[in-house]
């Protein structure tokens, strides 16, 4: 299955079915469901649980819809086919055991934001059905988002910080949930940061706190916005950073309600606040400082042929190419540190910004300007000693998950692809094109490249989304006279660069 790195605007919406309480002020429950759904391009349908009597200061009354016309607006619902479910309010064990006897037999992802409670302190669910909840309905949840007390109240223990926020998120997932966020907003710090967890991978995603009063829906939202990334055809990862990206968007722009606490107000899909990712609350801050790859005197990366020789660069420098890089895939031992030797040499002559691809170890010992890397790459390289060494970095991207990754890392550039669609090298994402890099390149503050299958017949209009660097390999390598196809593709970028 192909994901997504972005997803332009669609003449058909995709369906999220809410099934969640409505909240009487308007605040949250199925009424902030339905707004931030929208707000993201996809169909909120909608099944109300409880109709509920609640405001700022309290809650009045809590009044289960009777469980057989919960039944049949799930039904009325699922005819739209929905791509995901969101869950949110529910009040006892009949509506539990009713969603999961209904959706155990569907194969549609569910998002459960677990509402235990209300922000006006007012207990929503009979705590008698915890059991039921955690056995039955946490198995079937791709994505379970509690925050500090529901976590806490689902597993009977206390969580104070860091630690016992990622052994209680652990505890969850192995009560069945396939991905468990446990917001952090309720813990001490600076940060709010959200610990992600899932049997293969956990990291955290952090926020800044956000000093408002204006917070009512938070968590509806969130969740809403997992499932809306998800129903859109993002990856669970990058469904978790866009979230948190949408929260922060929607803490900034909320405002008063009648001069009353109001809600997280959500404008659209994120194209900023992106979160810290980090593997652990200590490392958060840690910078490795590589050096910058555009000043004033060369500020932009411009044609960026990859190469996998130095023969390559020795015919193609000459043309005036200021950046390459070196993907040697065919040498080992004394012949590879040989050819990114004299690859390093050759650069060096024609002053050229020359990434090493992979092979950090040699561009370090042959003082080599910058390497590049992929994602995979970054579990197995020492990314201090390429850092100390004065290297600049180079960093693949592909997704909203792997570039909050690099830009924890503060690479030299960030490379964003597929622009569209390639031979040169399989893929598992859809090409965003290039309303997509427009969308990258005035998200990221770093040199953005794009790469792949970029050509003569579309370079210019790639040039004009502001992208820092444009990378070519067979586009160059495979053409009948590559110095004078070089020529003409940098004289390209000239012409369609922005005014």
């Amino acid at each position: 299955m192909k994901t997504h790195s972005y997803i332009a605007r669609r003449a058909s919406k995709p369906v999220v079915l809410c099934i969640a309480g409505s909240d009487s002020s308007g605040l949250a429950g199925i009424q902030q469901d339905v707004k931030t759904c929208e707000a993201l391009g996809v169909h909120a349908a909608t099944a109300i649980t409880a109709i509920t009597a609640q405001n700022n200061q309290q809650l009045f009354s809590i009044n289960p819809v009777a469980i057989d016309k919960l039944e049949q607006q799930i039904d009325a619902a699922l005819a739209l086919k929905p791509q995901l479910i969101k869950i949110g309010l529910l009040v006892n064990a009949e509506q539990v055991q009713l969603l999961v006897d209904k959706l155990s037999a569907l194969s549609i992802p569910i998002v459960y934001d677990p509402v235990l409670a209300t922000s006006s302190d007012g207990d929503t669910f009979d705590k008698s059905a915890l059991s039921l909840l955690r056995e039955k309905l946490l198995p079937l949840c791709t994505v379970l988002t509690p925050n500090i007390p529901e976590a806490e109240q689902i597993l009977s223990q206390t969580i104070t910080g860091p630690e016992t926020q990622q052994a209680a998120a652990k505890s969850l997932a192995e009560g069945g949930a396939h991905w468990v966020v446990l917001k952090g907003g309720h813990l001490e710090g600076e940060q709010a940061s959200d610990y992600c967890y899932n049997a293969a991978l956990n990291f955290y995603v952090s926020q800044p706190r956000e000093k408002t009063l204006h917070s009512r829906g938070t968590g509806c939202a969130f969740a809403s916005a997992i499932a809306s990334a998800l129903a859109l055809g993002y990856e669970v990862r990058d469904a978790l950073v866009i979230a948190k990206m949408v929260i922060q968007q929607g803490l900034i722009n909320a405002r008063s309600v009648n001069d009353e606490k109001g809600a997280v107000a959500v404008s659209g899909f994120p194209s900023a606040y992106w979160p810290t990712y980090s593997t652990s609350v200590a490392n958060q801050q840690v910078a490795l400082n590589f050096l910058p790859c555009v000043d004033s005197a060369r500020p932009e990366l411009g044609l960026y042929p990859v190469v996998d020789s130095a023969d390559w660069l020795e015919q193609l420098l000459p043309t005036g190419v200021s950046t390459a890089q070196l993907r040697v895939k065919n040498l080992t031992g004394q012949a590879l540190a040989d050819e990114i030797e004299r690859a390093v040499a050759i650069a060096k002559t024609f002053d050229c910004r020359l990434f090493i691809n992979d092979y950090w170890q040699l561009a370090i010992e042959k003082k080599a300007y910058g390497v590049h890397l992929g994602q995979e790459d970054l579990l197995t390289a020492d990314l201090n000693a390429i850092s100390q060494a004065g290297l600049r970095l180079g960093l693949s991207s592909h997704s909203h998950f792997e570039v909050a990754r690099a830009r924890a890392i503060q690479p030299s550039y960030i490379a964003c692809g597929p622009t569209f669609a390639t031979t040169t090298k399989a893929m598992p994402w859809v090409p965003h094109g290039l309303e997509g890099l427009q969308y990258w390149a005035g998200s990221l503050d770093y040199p953005l490249v794009s790469i792949a299958g970029i050509d003569e017949h579309n370079i210019k209009a790639v040039a004009a989304t502001g992208v820092s660097g444009i990378a070519m390999i067979t586009a160059i390598t495979l053409d009948k006279d590559p110095r004078a196809k070089t020529r003409r593709l940098m004289q390209a970028i000239a012409e369609g660069r922005p005014l």
